[in-house]
């Protein structure tokens, strides 16, 4: 009974994130669209938080659980399951106004897309729960939960706000509906709380990989950062002042102060 409510906990914490990507649709109730120079200024702002929960949180943790080489061998592992789902799923191209009369076979391809960008994450929130009921963590709702675990919810919580925006624009342009824009958001993130759940399982039961799991997740986003968010703010903002990149700075330097407070916890 421990283990299902331990991993109907986790599962619950990976349906936060997802949900919260729900609410990045939301300025599309009310406003009929995003400026570049805001738009900018939130990828710039999901980087900063990303950064900071996988440098200060997920490595620090996995440096803390084992050596620097299972870290490096997991981040290494993490970058190479992103690279290569790309190189076999991105070859596709999908076209959102494709989505509401996609067939069996496409959304199959949808989802295995999105998942290369959210699955990682649900890994980070599963690892973070390893020491779910041990000493140390937060008393809540009867479960003691790991300080890190609170952490990366709340981290990837907000670092999905500004990726549902993102996912919304282009289907907003295509007069979809407003509802219909929150329920894409959250589609584009049900892989997290299914990832957190299958490594919470893994990790917990299988200790001595977890620095390898906290490596894993800390270099898939890393990577993702680097790779998606980043060029992704820069595009955006290319014919913003300086190329966007002071609003793209300002992004980030906010989303890392905004985590501060739970790094020193």
């Amino acid at each position: 009974m421990a283990l299902l409510e331990n991993l109907a906990l986790v599962f619950v914490a990976g349906l936060i994130t997802a949900l919260a990507t729900g609410l990045g649709a939301l300025p599309f109730f009310f406003f009929e669209g995003i400026s570049d120079r805001r738009n900018v200024i939130l990828w710039g702002l999901s980087s900063g938080i990303m950064l900071s929960a996988s440098l200060f949180g997920l490595v620090e943790e996995g440096l803390a659980e084992g050596t620097p080489l299972e870290l490096a061998i997991g981040i290494a592992a993490g970058v190479a399951l992103v690279v290569i789902a790309h190189d076999v799923l991105m070859d596709a191209e999908i076209d959102p106004r494709q989505y509401e009369e996609a067939d069996f076979k496409k959304l199959v391809l949808i989802l295995g897309i999105l998942t290369v960008h959210s699955f990682p994450e649900g890994v980070a929130i599963g690892v973070s729960f390893a020491d779910l009921g041990l000493e140390g963590g937060t008393e809540l709702l009867g479960f003691t939960i790991p300080v890190l675990a609170v952490f990366m919810t709340v981290a990837i919580s907000i670092h999905n706000i500004p990726e549902g925006t993102a996912i919304s624009i282009p289907l907003r342009s295509m007069d979809v509906a407003n509802w219909k824009l929150v329920w894409w958001a959250v589609f584009s993130s049900l892989p997290q709380p299914i990832g957190a759940v299958l490594a919470f399982g893994f990790v917990r039961y299988a200790r001595e990989f977890l620095p390898y799991g906290f490596g894993f997740a800390a270099g898939a986003m890393i990577y993702l950062v680097l790779t998606e968010f980043i060029p992704e703010a820069l595009a955006i903002g290319e014919r913003l002042p300086y190329g966007g990149k002071v609003r793209l700075a300002a992004g980030i330097g906010i989303g890392v102060l905004v985590m501060l407070p739970l790094t020193a916890v």
